[in-house]
């Protein structure tokens, strides 16, 4: 996993203090790697047109044209006066090798470029957008080219909002560390591939100690056996409790049958429809090692559920159980919850830390998750998302490998299985949580078909060639 970092000016300080290295180095090398990825993917001459701010990022944009330049066909548009001191000397520097800028920016001149690099405002936006930037931004969309941005598409704040729209970006190098503003469910359709920046020292030295990490797919942990003295019995029996709509917990069951957990059962007071390798009880089991309810639950007998949210036998809830009081009686304990953000909005609001709306939520997402997370340190809290954010305590893990192929009913019953499937089996709450959801996205990346045909039985086939 990688560190994340709510913002990066005191690391740039840090930089200044400690190793000597001056903003202008550290810019150069911002510029140096922009370049590089340039020349490895375009061939000479290829025409790029870099539109550059008034301030820093700007200047690392001027300063990139300098470095392009004459090998390639550099058009530099500014479309005001740079202000920062950095930007009016390297635009100095730029023109004293005979680089001039564009005067003039309309669409129609550059439909020839292969390459547009966003450089006006970066990760330091703090405002809305005015009329002539959102035009600007809009064009620069609509020219039909590869689009780069450097360190964060200008649109998106500090918070990762859009103000009100954003440059789209095919890939951005983001400078120095990776930043939460980068990773947000809106920033998701704009940032798309997300590569650092070494700015004079390797991540390691410049990076200093968080709590928010990137997950890679290193990170998955499966459920591999490596005992061969072993029985049904080794790899834990979990239960899954079936409401009104049955389905969704028949779902979650062969999930988490098919994600190794050793016995499953179905709890139903009616008849169901199972397969024969899927148990069917009225009760929690004696040898019951993991619950999962809440999927599908609709309404059943108060004192069932909270007898079961009361045991001490590790479990994971999602769904309906959310709107209910009763949940609150889980919260001390160790346990998995996997909202999306309707459900999270309702929690939020059981819980008294706050009454918002799911827009209000989304636009500061690592917010509330770690205000929930402080007060209930024992629960790991899975937040749904494009971007999904699991948070325990004081730290929060970010996967980034969400894709639309999930967005269909059941996927989100599957993952309840996976990671019932894994508390089952042994694994720590936040191990099961992370392991099973990068299984869950991973999965859904591999599926070869149309990105809108995924049924459950198809994610948990993915899951099974892990």
């Amino acid at each position: 996993m990688q560190n994340v970092f709510y913002e990066v000016n005191s690391l740039d300080k840090r930089c200044y203090e400690k190793f000597e290295l001056t903003e202008d180095i550290l810019m150069e090398h911002a510029s140096f790697e922009m370049a590089r990825f340039i020349e490895n993917k375009f061939p000479k001459n290829s025409s790029i047109l870099i539109a550059c701010g008034v301030g820093n990022n700007g200047a690392d944009g001027i300063t990139l044209a300098r470095l392009l330049y004459p090998e390639y066909d550099v058009k530099l548009f500014i479309p005001n006066e740079v202000k920062s001191p950095m930007a009016q000397l390297q635009l100095k520097r730029a023109k004293l090798i005979g680089l001039e800028e564009t005067d003039t920016f309309e669409k129609d001149e550059f439909e020839s470029c292969q390459l547009v690099v966003d450089c006006l405002f970066g990760s330091a936006l703090n405002k809305e957008l005015d009329e002539l930037t959102q035009y600007l931004i809009n064009r620069l969309n609509e020219i039909d080219a590869y689009k780069l941005a450097c360190d964060i598409p200008s649109g998106i704040n500090t918070k990762g909002q859009l103000s009100p729209i954003a440059f789209m970006a095919d890939t951005t190098i983001t400078m120095g560390a990776l930043k939460t503003s980068l990773f947000t469910d809106f920033a998701k359709d704009y940032v798309g591939e997300i590569i650092v920046a070494n700015l004079g020292v390797q991540r390691q030295v410049y990076e200093t100690s968080t709590n928010i990490y990137l997950l890679d797919k290193e990170d998955m942990k499966l459920p591999l056996r490596d005992k061969k003295n072993s029985h049904k019995g080794s790899f834990g029996h979990l239960n899954v409790i079936a409401g009104c709509k049955k389905g969704a917990g028949v779902i979650a069951a062969k999930a988490a049958f098919g994600f190794g957990a050793g016995l499953v059962s179905v709890i139903c007071h009616e008849c169901v429809d199972l397969p024969y390798h899927i148990m069917h009880t009225h009760k929690v089991s004696d040898n019951c090692t993991a619950i999962a309810l809440g999927m599908g639950l609709g309404n059943y007998e108060t004192h069932e559920i909270e007898e079961i949210l009361t045991n001490n036998i590790p479990k994971v809830i999602d769904a309906d159980l959310f709107y209910e009081e009763i949940v609150l009686k889980a919260l001390e304990k160790e346990v998995v919850l996997t909202p999306h953000p309707k459900e999270f909005c309702a929690l939020l609001n059981l819980c008294e830390l706050a009454d918002i709306s799911v827009h209000e939520l989304q636009n500061n997402r690592f917010e509330y998750l770690s205000l929930f997370c402080q007060k209930y340190p024992k629960v790991v809290l899975l937040l749904k998302g494009s971007n999904v954010l699991i948070g325990k305590d004081k730290k929060i893990f970010i996967n980034s490998f969400g894709t639309s192929v999930l967005s269909k009913g059941g996927s989100g019953d599957v993952l309840s299985g996976l990671v019932a499937s894994l508390l089952a089996q042994g694994y720590s709450p936040l191990d099961a949580a992370i392991s099973a959801n990068l299984a869950h996205s991973i999965a859904a990346n591999n599926y070869k078909k149309n990105n809108y045909s995924l049924i459950p039985a198809d994610l948990v086939e993915e899951v099974k060639k892990l």
